[in-house]
C-alpha cells in the first residue's frame, strides 16, 4: 500500500518539513530502478571501468573550467589504509558536492543517488554504467511515487550494494540531510549514512576486512550559483568504528546473505558523533548575511595586522576562526544569530559590499577603505583577451550552445537555487560529447570546401590536405581531430576571458563608489578594527 501525502494536507513528516519536489523526482519509474545494475567489487572500480575512466576524465576537465580555483585540505589523511570510507558532507550544491568529493578524494566510489538520476534519458544512460545506485526518499514515498514495499525493496537492495562496496574497500558519499538545500547551516540529520556503514562494517569484521570509517567533509564554494567560483573541499579528522559496535547477530545475518538493523543506540552515537564534527566544517550561521560578515572580519583584521587572505581556503579558516573566537557566542543545532562583538557593523559592511558586488577581498591597506585596480595584472589580463579574440569564432561554435543550454536550465530549474551549477555543468559535460562531434565535422567540411583559400592565406601547398603522399581523407581526418583539442583552449581561452571581465567590473565599481557610501564603510570597518 502506498502511503500518500499531499502537498495541501502534509508538507511535514513527523515535525520535519519535506523538501519540495521537482517534476522529474516526481517521476518514479519503478521497474527501471529495479533494474538498474548492481556494482561489483573484484575490480578496481564498481562499475564500467571504461565509462568510469571516461566520465572523471571529463568531469576534471569540465570542473577546471567551471571553478576558477580548486583547493583540497591536506590536514589529515584522506584514507586510512585499504579501509572503506563514507565521506558524509553537507549538501547545499546538488550534484557539485558528490563530485568535490570523488575528484579529490583518493578512493573510487560506489555511489547512491536519488532515484531519477538513473532514470533519465540522457544522464540516466550514463549513471548504470557506473552502477549508481538508486535511492527512494521519504518525501517520493509520502507523496505516492510508490509503493511502501517498492520502496523497501529498492532501497534495502541499494543499501546492501553501497554497503558491501565500502566493506571491500571502496569510497562512499552519502549526505545525512538527506537533501540539497539552501540553508547557511546543516539541517536535521537522517541515520542512513551512519545506518549504511555500520552495514558495512558487519560485512567488513565477517570477511575479515578493515573497518570502515566516517569521513566529515567540508563543501566550501565562494558563491555557489556563479559561474568561475572559488571551490574548498575540505576533508576533516575520520570517525573510526570499534568492532564492539558490531552485534555478533548482525555479523551472522550478512554472513548468510541476510540482514539485521544495526542496535539504535549505536547509531544514535555515531550520528551524534559526526553531528559534532561535521558542522565545524561548513558556514555554520544563522545566515548567509552573518556568513558574509564574518568573512568581512576576517579580511578587515587580516589587513589590519598588514597580512592578505590569498586564496578561498585561507578566507574560509580565518572566517571560521572569527566565528570561533566570536565573544559569547552560542553553541546551538542549528546556531543562534550572533547578538555581541562588532556584528552590526560587520553585517552592515558585508551588506554594502555584497549590493554592489563587492566583498572583502575588495578591501585596501589596513582593512579601512577599497583598494585600486592592480596594474601589473594588466599585461596578463591583455593576454587573456587576445587568446580569446583568436579563438572566439571556435568558442563561439563550440560552447555558444552549452553556455545558452547551461544557462537556460539553470535559471528555470524547479529544483531550486542550489541546482542552478548542477544543469550548468551537465550541459558542459553531455555538451561536449554531443555538440563538438558536429561542429569539428562542420568546421573539416569548411576547411575542405577553402582548401585553396587557406592554402594561400597561409602559404602552403596547393595538395596541404594530403599529408605524406596520401589522400585528402588522411588531412580531413587530422583537421577533425585537431578541432577537438582547439575547442577546449578555446573554453579555457573563455574562461580566462570571463574572469578579466569580472575583474574589470569590480575595479571600475570601486572607482564609482559613491563617496556617501565609501565613507559610511570606512566608519563600518574602522569599528571592526577600531
Amino acid at each position: 500500500m502506498a502511503t500518500i501525502t499531499t502537498d495541501e494536507d502534509e508538507m511535514t513528516h513527523n515535525g520535519e518539513e519535506l523538501p519540495v519536489l521537482s517534476a522529474s523526482a516526481k517521476k518514479m519509474k519503478i521497474d527501471k530502478l529495479l533494474a538498474a545494475p548492481l556494482p561489483t567489487y573484484d575490480s578496481s572500480v564498481p562499475g564500467s571501468y571504461l565509462w568510469t575512466k571516461i566520465a572523471f576524465w571529463m568531469c576534471r576537465r569540465v570542473s577546471s573550467v567551471q571553478f576558477r580555483t580548486s583547493s583540497t585540505s591536506t590536514v589529515v589523511p584522506q584514507s586510512v589504509g585499504g579501509a572503506g570510507a563514507m565521506c558524509c558532507g553537507w549538501h547545499t550544491n546538488g550534484l557539485m558536492d558528490p563530485l568535490g568529493i570523488f575528484l579529490n578524494h583518493p578512493k573510487e566510489f560506489v555511489v547512491g543517488a536519488r532515484h531519477d538520476l538513473v532514470t533519465r534519458p540522457l544522464l540516466g544512460w550514463w549513471t548504470r554504467r557506473l552502477a549508481v545506485q538508486p535511492v527512494v526518499r521519504k518525501a517520493e514515498l509520502l507523496r505516492g511515487g510508490c509503493t511502501d514495499e517498492e520502496a523497501l525493496h529498492l532501497n534495502g537492495r541499494s543499501l546492501l550494494a553501497l554497503s558491501s562496496g565500502i566493506a571491500h574497500g571502496f569510497g562512499c558519499v552519502l549526505f545525512p540531510e538527506g537533501t540539497s538545500h539552501s540553508q547557511s547551516h546543516m539541517i536535521r540529520f537522517k541515520t542512513g549514512p551512519v545506518r549504511t556503514v555500520l552495514a558495512a562494517a558487519a560485512l567488513a569484521k565477517a570477511n575479515d576486512l578493515p573497518l570502515p570509517h566516517l569521513v566529515p567533509v567540508g563543501l566550501h564554494f565562494r558563491c555557489r550559483e556563479h559561474f568561475r567560483t572559488d571551490q574548498f573541499v575540505e576533508f576533516g579528522e575520520p570517525i573510526h568504528l570499534d568492532e564492539a559496535m558490531i552485534p555478533t547477530e548482525m555479523v551472522e545475518a550478512v554472513r548468510r546473505g541476510g540482514w539485521v538493523e544495526p542496535p539504535e543506540a549505536t547509531v544514535h552515537h555515531v550520528r551524534d558523533q559526526l553531528q559534532a564534527k561535521l558542522p565545524t566544517l561548513t558556514p555554520n550561521t544563522s545566515s548567509w548575511q552573518e556568513h558574509r560578515a564574518l568573512h568581512i572580519v576576517a579580511h578587515a583584521r587580516a589587513r589590519a595586522q598588514g597580512t592578505t587572505l590569498n586564496s578561498w581556503e585561507d578566507e574560509v579558516l580565518a572566517a571560521r576562526e572569527v566565528r570561533r573566537t566570536w565573544p559569547n557566542r552560542t553553541h546551538s543545532f542549528p546556531p543562534e544569530p550572533l547578538v555581541d562583538g562588532p556584528v552590526q557593523p560587520a553585517l552592515e559592511a558585508a551588506e554594502i559590499l555584497e549590493t554592489r558586488g563587492l566583498d572583502g577581498r575588495d578591501l585596501g591597506p589596513k582593512g579601512r577603505v577599497l583598494r585600486k585596480a592592480r596594474l601589473g595584472r594588466l599585461p596578463g589580463a591583455l593576454l587573456s583577451l587576445l587568446a580569446f579574440m583568436a579563438l572566439l569564432p571556435f568558442a563561439v561554435t563550440s560552447l555558444g550552445l552549452q553556455i545558452t543550454l547551461g544557462r537556460v536550465l539553470g535559471d528555470s530549474t524547479d529544483e531550486g537555487l542550489d541546482a542552478r551549477t548542477s544543469y550548468q555543468f551537465l550541459a558542459a559535460f553531455f555538451g561536449s560529447m554531443l555538440v563538438w562531434p558536429v561542429v569539428a565535422g562542420a568546421w573539416t567540411a569548411l576547411a575542405w570546401y577553402n582548401r585553396a583559400a587557406v592554402a594561400e592565406l597561409a602559404g602552403w601547398e596547393a595538395d596541404w590536405l594530403e599529408l605524406a603522399a596520401s589522400s585528402s581523407m588522411s588531412g580531413l581526418t587530422a583537421v577533425y581531430l585537431l578541432c577537438f583539442p582547439v575547442f577546449w583552449m578555446s573554453g579555457k581561452a573563455f574562461a580566462a576571458a570571463w574572469d578579466v571581465w569580472v575583474d574589470t567590473k569590480k575595479a571600475w565599481t570601486r572607482v564609482r563608489f559613491p563617496k556617501e557610501e565609501k565613507a559610511r564603510l570606512e566608519r563600518l570597518l574602522t569599528e571592526l578594527n577600531p
